[in-house]
């Protein structure tokens, strides 16, 4: 089948999807490290109530994952992403009238409902415009939309914070980024989709996937370091390393090792080597997360940045894909939202036990739980993970 027109992987509905992805996470990274900062200067926040704040995004997003996956499997897609893409772009024009911290926490909660949705709904349907002969190489680089937004969108708005100290131009910024996402999501023209004849209406399988349970389990782990990093990583290098400016360099060569890791990965992905690439991305961010937690050097800092997205580059697609092998053809919806709850779950205890550790002994303590908990995920996936895939893989495409 290679060379024929179905085999074409950069489809014109691949790189829609891709677009909404680049644009949902444009609108959200832009926001993510100033997050804190803006905590701390206009509401005057301890870190552990910042922690707190900020955890409740995560944890909303997590609640609305499962059924996210529910109803992307059992209504219209595109309808669905329309929906979510609206929802969360209202969102950001809660950001601007949120006087008080507890105005700001609720807002900021509510708004993980239409992201977690979004995000399901999207990725699900980047499944469905891919052939199915180049799916494991798609995904693979479908994740580079979220590592080029990671690129680019915290640099330009660190840099814009630095230039004008006006939260509200970035929150304006992210609003505008936001409904360009939900302008393109609906211009994408869908395949017909057969319906499932003897489908339950409701079953656990619908809201979780079950038979990737291990899986779901060592994702939380890398879950949970990836929350510490991404939202505590300006303050840290703010308060502890005199790195006032640099922030965005650390998000830039973080997306920089991304982006390659992908690229480097993809052939492999197409081969089907999911553990290979699921492991070598494990040990890399095991050596960038311990560099990062137990060195305190300029150096160290920015290289760890490297390393990290170097291997959470290898890691993600493969585990992706992974849930996706484990699920029938008709759970596409509910192996993305299952591998996005457990990484969700992971980022909301690391985002609050993250805050409370740096209030309570400082952010090194933080950080070098965070290599710990890398540490642990990385040990059971060598030893247990890898071999609970191969038992449980499917051979439907």
């Amino acid at each position: 089948m290679t060379g024929n027109k179905v085999d074409k992987l950069w489809n014109k509905e691949y790189i829609k999807v891709m677009t909404c992805n680049f644009l949902l996470f444009s609108a959200f990274y832009l926001l993510t490290p100033l997050l804190p900062i803006y905590l701390d200067q206009k509401f005057e926040a301890d870190k552990d109530l910042i922690g707190i704040v900020l955890s409740g995004y995560v944890i909303a997003t997590l609640l609305v994952r499962p059924f996210s996956g529910f109803v992307v499997d059992t209504f219209d897609r595109k309808t669905v992403l329309i929906a979510c893409f609206t929802l969360f772009f209202i969102c950001f024009t809660g950001y601007l009238g949120a006087t008080t911290l507890l105005m700001f926490a609720i807002v900021r909660t509510f708004h993980g409902i239409p992201f977690g949705a979004t995000t399901v709904a999207n990725s699900t349907v980047a499944i469905d415009v891919l052939p199915t002969s180049r799916r494991n190489e798609g995904i693979g680089f479908y994740g580079l939309s979220n590592n080029i937004a990671m690129a680019i969108a915290p640099s330009v708005g660190i840099y814009l914070y630095h230039a004008t100290n006006n939260f509200s131009l970035l929150f304006w910024l992210s609003l505008i980024l936001s409904f360009a996402g939900f302008l393109c999501s609906t211009t994408i023209k869908l395949p017909h989709r057969v319906p499932v004849e003897g489908k339950k209406k409701i079953s656990l399988d619908h809201f979780f996937l079950g038979r990737a349970w291990l899986l779901a389990v060592n994702i939380c782990f890398f879950g949970a370091c990836w929350g510490v990093m991404s939202n505590y990583v300006a303050l840290y290098g703010q308060k502890e390393l005199n790195i006032t400016d640099g922030t965005g360099v650390f998000f830039a060569l973080l997306s920089a090792g991304l982006i390659i890791s992908r690229l480097q990965g993809a052939k492999s992905l197409r081969a089907g080597k999911l553990t290979s690439n699921a492991l070598i991305g494990v040990l890399l961010s095991f050596i960038g997360f311990t560099l990062f937690g137990f060195i305190r050097h300029p150096w160290a800092f920015y290289l760890s940045a490297i390393l990290v997205g170097l291997g959470n580059g290898r890691m993600y697609p493969a585990f992706l894909n992974m849930f996706i092998k484990i699920a029938r053809h008709d759970q596409r919806g509910t192996a993305n939202s299952s591998i996005l709850i457990s990484w969700d779950l992971g980022m909301g205890f690391g985002i609050l036990i993250g805050g409370f550790i740096a209030e309570a002994i400082g952010f090194g303590a933080a950080f070098k739980t965070v290599a710990i908990f890398q540490g642990i995920g990385m040990l059971l996936f060598i030893f247990f993970t890898g071999k609970f895939f191969e038992k449980r893989k499917l051979n439907e495409n």
